[in-house]
Formats: structure tokens, sequence, C-alpha cells
């Protein structure tokens, strides 16, 4: 790793010795379609990078990481934690409990711990792509390191 580029989602993996690799990108954090470029700036295929989603199911807060090429389905995820309605956390909010800003919200390492809901998606892949806990740097890990490390469970909350 880079002097410079640790985070407390770095220091969660290095702590507990997950085998995980760092990647810098750099883009503009208002560009249009941002997860996307994301992958294109990495070169890897655009499912395998994860967005984590700050939601509110029935007042509790709920984090969501799905693939940057769809859209949360806020039904499946509220089902999916035996709730019965979902909705984007306020930004405020999201950062507030996870420590991060907007764009560099990482499942890992979080102020608050937050149940975690990991697309199942994710299961299809050796390794994906989540933010490292700030903009222009993600984290390359197994799937079954991400959802031991935030005690995810995995369901299918991406629409497709």
């Amino acid at each position: 790793m880079v002097a410079g580029q640790g985070t407390p989602a770095t220091a969660l993996l290095a702590k507990r010795k997950i085998v995980h690799r760092t990647h810098p990108y750099d883009i503009d954090p208002g560009a249009s379609n941002y997860g996307a470029l994301v992958a294109a700036a990495l070169g890897v295929p655009p499912e395998r990078v994860f967005k984590s989603l700050v939601t509110d199911v029935d007042g509790a807060l709920t984090v969501a990481v799905v693939p940057v090429t769809g859209e949360l389905d806020l039904k499946a995820l509220a089902a999916a934690v035996g709730g019965k309605r979902a909705a984007l956390a306020d930004r405020s909010v999201a950062e507030r409990a996870t420590g991060y800003v907007r764009g560099g919200i990482s499942p890992l390492g979080q102020r608050k711990r937050l149940p975690t809901v990991l697309d199942s998606s994710a299961l299809d892949f050796p390794t994906v792509y989540v933010s490292a806990g700030r903009r222009g740097l993600q984290l390359e890990l197994a799937p079954a390191d991400l959802v031991a490390l935030t005690d995810a469970r995995t369901a299918p909350v991406a629409a497709r």
C-alpha cells in the first residue's frame, strides 16, 4: 500500500490479515455514471465493482452492496432483512453513521457497524471491488472475506 492511502477499511484488512489489493484511480466525483468510469479506469468488468449504499429499513440503517451496473431494488432489500419498507438514507446520516464521505463509503471499517446485505451476484467472482473508504481508492478482495468481515447476508438485491 502506498503511504497516505490508509483508511479504517484498509486498517481492518491489515489487522485481520485478509488478502486484498488496493487500486487507486482518478475520476471526478461529480461525473455521471461514476461506477462505470471507476471500472473502466481499473480495467475490470463493471459487474465486479460494487457500490455501498446506506439505506433506512423500517427505521434502521442498513448497508446494501450492489454492482455499479445496476440500481438497488429497495423492496428486495427490505425483504432480505425482514423489513417492510426501505429507502435510501439521507447523505448526512449516511456519512455520520459510516465515518466516510459519499462516493467513498466502504462496507468495511465503518464508524458504526451496520447490518449489511451483499448482492448475491458478488459470489460469481473470485474477487470484487469495493470502496476502500475514500474517493479514488478501491479494494479488491474475495467476496467470502467481505461477507465474513461485515457479517453480511447475501441476497439478490440489485435491480437488473
